[in-house]
């Protein structure tokens, strides 16, 4: 009698596209590990990526708005989900692994900065003589080597290919994280306009009529459009792309969003703050590594002092990393006793 896992993994061969990573194909794991009889390897991995502590600390890293006031701006976490959500209905219509793509999409933001991308920005300025941040390869790091008490979490190879390849020129090897790839582009720009409006940065009268005309007026419509697009272009060229049509309104649209609100100073003032906060904490690590935790002080051992302290900061939320600014550069009121 098969165990639950053998027959997921019998029913993806049954219903999934030639084009699927199939469970049981996987090329495995760094370590060794017997299979679980229930879930399948990505489904695993999904389990790995949810119960880490990087994981939790997305809910409080800044996605494009510092600081906001109010309780419905995007975090990093939040965009997680939404690109996990919209990776898998792609990923159903195209009968891809969807246990894959959540996996993929789940862990694509671990490495991420506080204070968003003027984080990461601030942290490859300050590591430009040492190979530079890159929040990919960062994610990449934190499951392989600083989750688990320094051991990863031993993720399989194909959801690793995913995390490290979800930007950028090297295109991932599975047809599932090349979903997530476009899946996190459609997450941002759609739930940045929101709350850009939101903010009072925007006013869905300034979204230009190509955009509209082509992906819709509403947030629903536009996410909606762009899914239904992409599964059936995707379908009828077996590969994962947009129709022109849309791709041009789609690239249209990003180049409206950078221009108006990825460097746009109403909404990103507070940013030249970042550097100085985080140039501080590393400035004081470097001269006093003894005050590093306990863990980042053996990471030093194997990789240098200014690799662990990147990765001590980097790790930090918005607000703990302004906690332990203002707890070693601001000081305390006196009182009288």
């Amino acid at each position: 009698m098969k165990c639950p896992r053998e027959e997921r993994q019998s029913l993806e061969r049954q219903i999934l596209s030639p084009l699927a990573s199939f469970s049981d194909q996987s090329k495995g794991r760094v370590r060794y590990e017997p299979e679980c009889e229930i879930r399948t390897c990505y489904q695993r991995d999904i389990d790995r990526i949810t119960h880490s502590k990087s994981f939790r600390r997305l809910k409080h890293k800044t996605q494009v708005f510092l600081q906001p006031e109010g309780d419905h701006y995007r975090t990093r976490l939040t965009h997680t989900l939404e690109v996990a959500r919209i990776g898998r209905t792609i990923a159903r219509g195209l009968r891809l692994n969807e246990d894959l793509a959540e996996a993929v999409a789940l862990g694509h933001d671990l490495g991420h900065t506080p204070f968003g991308h003027a984080g990461e920005r601030a942290l490859d300025l300050i590591m430009s003589r040492d190979g530079g941040y890159d929040h990919n390869k960062q994610s990449l790091r934190v499951v392989e080597k600083l989750e688990g008490d320094g051991l990863g979490i031993n993720l399989t190879y194909e959801v690793k290919n995913g995390i490290v390849c979800h930007t950028g020129d090297v295109m991932p090897e599975t047809a599932e994280a090349q979903v997530i790839r476009i899946a996190d582009r459609i997450a941002y720009v759609n739930h940045d306009l929101d709350d850009a409006i939101r903010a009072g940065i925007l006013h869905k009268r300034d979204i230009p009529p190509e955009i509209t005309c082509a992906l819709g007026v509403t947030h629903s419509e536009r996410i909606n459009i762009l899914i239904l697009d992409i599964i059936n272009e995707s379908q009828r060229r077996g590969a994962i792309e947009f129709s022109p049509n849309v791709s041009f309104a789609f690239d249209a649209f990003r180049d409206f969003m950078f221009s108006n609100v990825y460097r746009n100073m109403k909404a990103k003032g507070e940013e030249k703050k970042v550097l100085g906060i985080l140039k501080g904490l590393y400035d004081y690590y470097i001269e006093q590594p003894e005050s590093l935790p306990e863990f980042y002080i053996r990471v030093t051992d194997q990789d240098g002092l200014s690799r662990a302290i990147v990765d001590y900061i980097s790790g930090m939320t918005d607000q703990f990393a302004i906690h332990i600014y203002e707890k070693l550069f601001i000081p305390e009121a006196w009182q009288v006793r």
